[in-house]
């Protein structure tokens, strides 16, 4: 609704100019709570008025701003419009503000902020997010845990904001290290474990087999002709890759739901194995593919022919690496997905690897490579269960039940719950969740599950805690809670400082899709918790006249409603009691 009061301001500054009031629309800019200096609610920012040609750049800044401020009319929406140092500051009318936004939440809480006029340019298209993508076999370190809830919190923003959204799982299931994987499972592999214990049982077939490869070579020539094997589609090799894989995608199914995490697709290395050669043949017939003295195959990307910088495509014994099945595997989703973008989701370690992929499908041709994108994250430090270093996922999600649950039962505030163990470990995920949220997501940080479970500060639990607060005060009023109410009590500045931050969502929620960064959704969750919790304090409903506890409730469930869609894009389900 905040596109109401900026529609309002920019028709004024549409007479003002001569110009449309679309124009302006994306230039008038909510004040936030924080910082605010004066009373006022928006912000029209006059030197980016200059650079978007809006206003002729004629006489000083200062001059053009009291100029234009002095043209602005006072009316039923604007109280006052004041001239600041390049920016003009606009005053509510605060019955409206409340009304109108009110009105909004109450009529379409799901629909708030997200069908913002300043987001509509953004609806429609198809966004495919490969994340997670663990390695058959291999650990579930942190980078995998960062990239499941990163690519979770970018999906669910897109469809949030109207995308078509597909989203890939993309396995490491092929190359080597699944050759000495399946010459271990059939030297020392059992199937009774596979079904009891299917991850924890392939880690262990191939930490064991690893250890003896580096000792025996005749382990390390079993691996490579097992490889070999698949490679030429033998039956048996097949069935036990087929098994191995299907089990893993199976068990990872069941712990992504815990997580709260689905996938469209499931897709890996294996998939796109066949589909190489034929990426070479064009890569030779378009003339990008050299072979070099050492008989491998290399794409230059110097841009100036010299070869100063280049990707190996092809070994000398003639198989592919992973980044020749990384093109396939783009060529293939444009091919089957129809995708408008694409964005990968991994560590910064990779920022080389995706750079050269996505100049080799330029390079091919092909322009929508210009919109994939590689989102890329810090490495977590110190992340580990009582198991130790960090193996498998569901040793963070018990871990994080588990010390959670602990949490609960030595607080006072806790309430009887039905199920104390799965609200424990929806506060945990989602204080895992904030925590890697906080900062810009290139950083790295060390990771103390003490202060990720702290109750007070800016954590997931606190963000949960704010949340079944208002469940119950709703629950425990409602039967006073009617459609519509009174807003002529909320002129308070308690009240006027939730209604102003609410004013922001849209913003907040563009800024975050331009990013790709949940920090600032993250950052204004926190802050409309704090200012409901400070209202809540302040503003009680019980005792209240019934006029004043009405218009309370309403702010308080507007409140409830934009903080638990917010938490719902950033991948958290919220509690309604703990």
């Amino acid at each position: 609704m905040a596109c109401f009061f900026r529609r309002s301001v920019a028709l004024q500054l549409a007479q003002a100019c001569g110009l449309p009031e679309d124009l302006f629309i994306p230039l008038i800019s909510a004040v936030p709570v924080s910082k605010k200096q004066s009373a006022a609610d928006l912000r029209v920012s006059v030197s980016r008025l200059l650079q978007s040609g809006a206003v002729a750049a004629d006489g000083d800044l200062q001059t053009r701003t009291q100029a234009l401020a002095n043209q602005m009319k006072r009316d039923a929406v604007v109280e006052e419009v004041v001239a600041g140092r390049g920016v003009i500051h606009v005053r509510l009318n605060k019955l409206v503000l409340a009304q109108k936004l009110l009105e909004q939440l109450r009529s379409e809480p799901d629909g708030f902020g997200v069908k913002s006029e300043l987001l509509r340019h953004l609806q429609g298209g198809r966004t495919l997010v490969e994340f997670s993508s663990p390695n058959i076999a291999k650990k579930f370190h942190a980078g995998h845990l960062r990239s499941t809830i990163i690519g979770n919190f970018i999906a669910n923003l897109k469809k949030a904001l109207g995308k078509e959204v597909i989203r890939v799982n993309y396995l490491g299931d092929w190359g080597m290290q699944f050759g000495l994987l399946g010459a271990g499972f059939e030297r020392s592999g059992s199937q009774e474990k596979l079904r009891t214990q299917p991850l924890e049982h392939l880690f262990e077939v191939y930490v064991q087999v690893n250890r003896e490869a580096e000792r025996d070579e005749s382990v390390r020539s079993a691996g490579a002709e097992f490889f070999r094997r698949l490679e030429r589609g033998e039956d048996q090799a097949l069935a036990l890759w087929r098994q191995l894989r299907q089990i893993t995608v199976d068990e990872y199914k069941r712990i992504y739901q815990r997580l709260g995490v689905h996938f469209d697709h499931y897709s890996g290395e294996a998939s796109h194995h066949s589909q190489t050669q034929s990426v070479l043949d064009e890569l030779r017939t378009r003339g990008l593919l050299k072979t070099t003295e050492k008989g491998t195959g290399v794409v230059d990307l110097s841009g100036a022919g010299d070869m100063s910088s280049y990707a190996t495509l092809v070994r000398s014994d003639g198989t592919s690496l992973y980044i020749t099945r990384d093109v396939a595997a783009a060529l293939d989703r444009k091919q089957r997905f129809g995708f408008d973008e694409m964005i990968y989701v991994t560590d910064k370690s990779q920022t080389g690897h995706f750079q050269q992929l996505f100049h080799i499908l330029r390079a091919m041709g092909h322009q929508w490579a210009e919109r994939c994108v590689h989102v890329a994250f810090g490495l977590v430090q110190g992340m580990s269960t009582r198991r130790g270093e960090v193996v498998f996922l569901e040793d963070v999600l018990e871990e994080a039940r588990s010390r959670m649950l602990n949490n609960m039962r030595l607080s006072s505030t806790s309430k009887v719950l039905e199920d104390p163990e799965q609200t424990a470990e929806r506060v945990g995920i989602s204080a895992l969740i904030i925590q890697d949220f906080k900062g810009p997501l290139m950083s790295d940080y060390k990771f103390d599950w003490d202060k990720v479970l702290q109750a007070h500060g800016d954590t997931g639990v606190f963000l949960q805690y704010t949340h079944a607060r208002l469940c119950s005060l709703l629950r425990r009023h409602a039967s006073e809670t009617h459609s519509s109410c009174d807003v002529s009590p909320l002129v308070d500045s308690r009240s006027v400082s939730v209604l102003q931050h609410l004013l922001r969502y849209d913003e907040v929620l563009l800024q975050s899709v331009n990013e790709l960064q949940p920090r600032h959704l993250v950052n204004f969750l926190m802050t409309l918790s704090h200012l409901v919790a400070s209202a809540h304090r302040e503003l009680p409903v019980k005792g209240s006249p019934a006029a004043v506890a009405q218009a309370r409730l309403c702010l308080f469930s507007a409140a409830r409603s934009v903080l638990a869609n917010g938490m719902r894009i950033l991948g958290i389900t919220p509690v309604e009691k703990m």
